[in-house]
């Protein structure tokens, strides 16, 4: 997945030499660390460190309240995100974009491949010496949407890169980012780019729980850091009877989040959510980890509760969706109506404030987190704290969004797909 213009933020930590680093991504030297791999750990000054964390540019401090360590970048221009995650405590995997045959590049075109490498040759030699950094990312799902032949000339591409970066750099590791492990694509890449240090891997929803030992049972011997995860992907949902994924609320994504981050903890895997600020991606909703207006959803609270660490809001709890449904079928006759009906609660008691949105269904659909626009939206009719009517619309696709706020910065979200006929 890539978010091409709002990406990403990075981190370090000070502490007292010789203070251990915790399994959430802890506290690092101010100075540049030594970063190595030892077996299926990855070592910063010699003592083992698991890179949680997020991708984001945004709220920093946020971030490493909650316990993480690291911020992953895509390929954005890092010198602002590496100064930014030194002042607020995290260290940076610091990504560079390869291109991705998909979208039109050749890696048989030797130009092309060579202008690339001098763009990643410019990278390392003016970064590689930034105390923030902690490893160098080649790649981000540049195999996605190929055929196994189709990918052939990827797992060589990069080698190729990896190895540069090795020859400019022999302070920091360098990580390849799949998405999913495929049936066989671990294999290839470790045959194929034997310079690649860590594994990152792209994974949603249940698939998460046995990521490592796919990993491992393709051969991949090194450290694994999930490189992003949520609680469902839009690929993997259920759908409409006119094709659009239902989302889960804020509530049911942060309950299976809390059973992944649980488990790769305990297996002491990198794990790194997605998405730490708001994305347009199917809906406003799917992935981001805040709404447009800042407030942070329960998935950030979880991270936190994981990683030993606090939401922004300290000891505040989200509010938690316990239903949402649409009274009446998904599917209307224009001119029809129907009543949406919300039960939401505040662990604290806090008031609630409910706030109703109808949304077009996203017709531009991007391919592995390609940008898309925000589609138009609606007023709702007689909007209220417990319920809200649709009706007056022309025929189409649409989504009804209910966003509950709870006045302390935090929120939950939910929506439902419905068609008018």
């Amino acid at each position: 997945m890539r978010v091409t213009v709002w990406c990403r933020s990075w981190p370090r930590v000070v502490v007292t030499l010789g203070l251990l680093l915790s399994a959430a991504g802890a506290s690092l030297p101010a100075a540049a660390s030594s970063v190595t791999v030892r077996g299926t750990e990855l070592m910063v000054d010699g003592v083992p460190f698991v890179a949680n964390g997020a991708s984001g540019l945004d709220r920093l401090g946020d971030l490493r309240g909650t316990g993480a360590g690291v911020l992953r970048t895509y390929g954005e221009e890092p010198g602002e995100i590496l100064d930014a995650a030194q002042r607020a405590g995290l260290k940076v995997i610091v990504g560079f974009w390869m291109e991705h045959p998909r979208r039109g590049f050749d890696y048989g075109n030797r130009q092309a491949v060579e202008a690339q490498l001098g763009e990643l040759r410019k990278m390392v030699e003016r970064y590689r010496t930034h105390p923030a950094l902690l490893a160098w990312g080649v790649g981000n799902e540049v195999e996605t949407e190929l055929t196994p032949e189709q990918a052939a000339p990827v797992w060589p591409a990069i080698e190729e890169a990896a190895k540069l970066v090795h020859t400019l750099d022999g302070a920091h590791p360098v990580m390849a980012v799949l998405a999913d492990t495929g049936t066989d694509k671990v294999t290839r890449l470790k045959q194929q780019a034997p310079s690649v240090d860590l594994l990152g891997l792209n994974v949603y929803g249940d698939s998460v729980l046995s990521i490592q030992a796919r990993a491992r049972s393709q051969g991949w011997t090194g450290p694994i850091l999930v490189t992003e995860l949520g609680a469902l992907g839009q690929w993997q949902a259920g759908m409409t009877a006119w094709g659009a994924p239902v989302e889960l609320t804020s509530t049911e994504k942060a309950d299976k989040m809390r059973r992944y981050l649980g488990v790769l903890a305990q297996a002491k895997v990198a794990a790194m959510p997605f998405y730490w600020g708001q994305k347009q991606e199917v809906t406003p909703t799917w992935h981001s980890l805040f709404l447009p207006t800042g407030e942070w959803t329960e998935p950030v609270e979880v991270m936190a509760q994981t990683w030993g660490g606090k939401p922004p809001g300290g000891d505040n709890h989200a509010p938690r969706i316990l239903s949402l449904r649409l009274d009446g079928v998904p599917s209307l006759p224009r001119g029809g109506t129907a009543k949406a009906v919300l039960s939401a609660s505040d662990p604290d008691g806090d008031p609630l404030k409910v706030e109703w949105q109808i949304m077009a269904e996203q017709k531009v659909r991007g391919v592995g987190g390609d940008a898309e626009p925000v589609p138009p939206t609606f007023a709702v009719r007689a909007p209220g704290p417990t319920e809200a009517t649709i009706a007056d619309l022309e025929p189409g696709q649409y989504r009804l969004f209910v966003t509950v706020k709870d006045g302390r910065g935090a929120a939950a979200t939910g929506n439902l797909p419905f068609e008018v006929r």
